[in-house]
């Protein structure tokens, strides 16, 4: 009796064990985690890397005297705009000593040509009346008469050139001393007007200041700069990583610092064949042309930044790129569709552009799919995952 006693207490002891552990194989294969779905949105999704630069004039003039000198008066200030031919500043001439001195003996040496000139040119005429009345008597042949002709008619000549000479070293004189001179008309230098219409941006010069004119050896002082502020540019530098996925011809969005909530379409233009090394990376410059700027008024040198737009889908059916994964044999992408109370079934998809949020779906799941989100995180509620 008391063994059967200890029989059956063992065999007990054997069932709740044999139950326990049959209780922990099936609570080891559920599942710990409950996972929550996403279903699929229609989203724009827009590929794109960004440029830093500033807004400037798409061509800025610099007005440059031709005539060295002094400033007098200036007639413009910056922020005002110009038609072409608008006077903007007037220079008083300082003589060179030098250049003065050399254009008054150029002077007296073409009044001394033109009195030998005249001199010479009198005897000639002298000789060819006397000549003539012989000729028109028939004493000399009608060669030795041309011969004085010719001479005579050169020796007008030479006159008429002196005096021209003279004249031009009078102009020349005046122009040396005072920057104009009289039968000149628009070509008086000491007056600077504007060259082209459009918004003075820069006056660097005051009266008073000294300025030199434009020559093969020195570009000049610049007095004004003027620029149509209609016509404006984005100037930029892209990263050499960048540059290789971006072309002529993609479209920008400027946005700029100082004009809150406003974005300029531009479209890019230019790429910089070389780049310059800056702080240890090489940069590449584009520029960008700004379209349909409306009345919106940009100072040039406004710091901007620019999106260049690389790809865009719009309104394409698209998951978050974390409900993806990738098989390990094959790398290919697939998602977990749900078809029941945590159960999921697999389905391979093909994917399209990404922003790094969003990815295209081209094919593999419908708008209605659940997704699984496999890599959510245990413990934390649904809200906070978001």
């Amino acid at each position: 009796m008391k063994r059967t006693k200890t029989i059956i207490f063992l065999t007990l002891i054997v069932v709740a064990f044999s139950v326990a552990l049959y209780y922990l194989w099936m609570k080891n294969q559920e599942d710990p985690v409950k996972y929550t779905s996403e279903e699929p949105t229609e989203e724009t999704i827009v590929v794109k890397t960004v440029a830093t630069g500033s807004i400037v004039p798409k061509e800025e003039i610099l007005i440059k005297p031709n005539i060295s000198g002094v400033i007098e008066e200036v007639y413009i200030e910056a922020g005002e705009y110009v038609q072409q031919g608008d006077l903007i500043a007037k220079i008083r001439v300082i003589p060179n000593v030098s250049s003065l001195t050399s254009a008054k003996n150029t002077i007296a040496s073409n009044r001394t040509s033109l009195q030998t000139a005249e001199i010479n040119f009198k005897t000639q005429e002298t000789i060819f009346k006397r000549q003539k009345e012989l000729f028109e008597k028939g004493v000399i042949a009608a060669n030795d008469f041309d011969q004085v002709n010719n001479t005579y008619l050169q020796a007008k000549q030479q006159v008429e050139q002196a005096r021209i000479n003279v004249q031009q070293a009078r102009q020349n004189y005046d122009i040396i001393k005072t920057g104009t001179t009289s039968g000149v008309g628009n070509i008086a230098q000491t007056l600077v007007r504007a060259t082209v219409s459009g918004m003075v941006l820069d006056v660097p010069v005051k009266a008073g200041n000294q300025v030199i004119e434009a020559n093969n050896f020195n570009e000049g002082t610049s007095i004004a700069s003027l620029a149509d502020v209609k016509k404006m540019i984005f100037e930029g530098k892209v990263d050499e990583s960048e540059v290789g996925k971006i072309k002529e011809g993609l479209p920008l969005e400027i946005t700029v610092g100082a004009i809150e909530d406003v974005k300029f379409d531009a479209v890019l233009d230019y790429i910089a064949p070389k780049g310059v090394e800056e702080n240890g990376a090489i940069q590449f410059e584009i520029k960008g042309s700004l379209e349909k700027m409306d009345s919106t008024f940009i100072r040039a040198g406004l710091s901007a930044n620019a999106s260049i737009i690389l790809e865009k889908a719009e309104k394409v059916l698209a998951i978050k790129e974390a409900l993806v994964q990738y098989d390990d044999e094959t790398k290919k992408p697939f998602v977990e569709i749900e078809v029941g109370d945590q159960q999921f079934e697999r389905k391979e998809v093909e994917l399209g552009i990404s922003d790094g949020i969003f990815v295209e779906v081209k094919d593999g799941i419908s708008k209605e799919d659940k997704i699984k989100v496999w890599n959510q995180l245990q413990g934390v509620p649904k809200y906070a995952q978001q």
